[in-house]
């Protein structure tokens, strides 16, 4: 059975548990946000997906 979670919900999580439990400020966290929101419109965002999307199936194809 594959257990599959979408990236922006895991670090949605990830977002959240470093404001709750590691003193990450929220506008720290905002600062994140926007980050990728400016990331995701740059001409480099081909190149991150790109490497994204291998490194996904890198541990895709991992065999526990």
């Amino acid at each position: 059975m594959a257990l599959s979670i979408s990236l922006v919900l895991l670090l949605a999580i990830v977002v959240f548990l470093l404001v709750k439990k590691s003193g990450l400020k929220g506008g720290h966290a905002v600062v994140c946000i926007l980050l990728g929101f400016y990331l995701a419109s740059s001409s480099m965002a081909p190149t991150i997906d790109d490497v994204t999307q291998n490194v996904a199936g890198m541990i895709e194809s991992i065999n526990f």
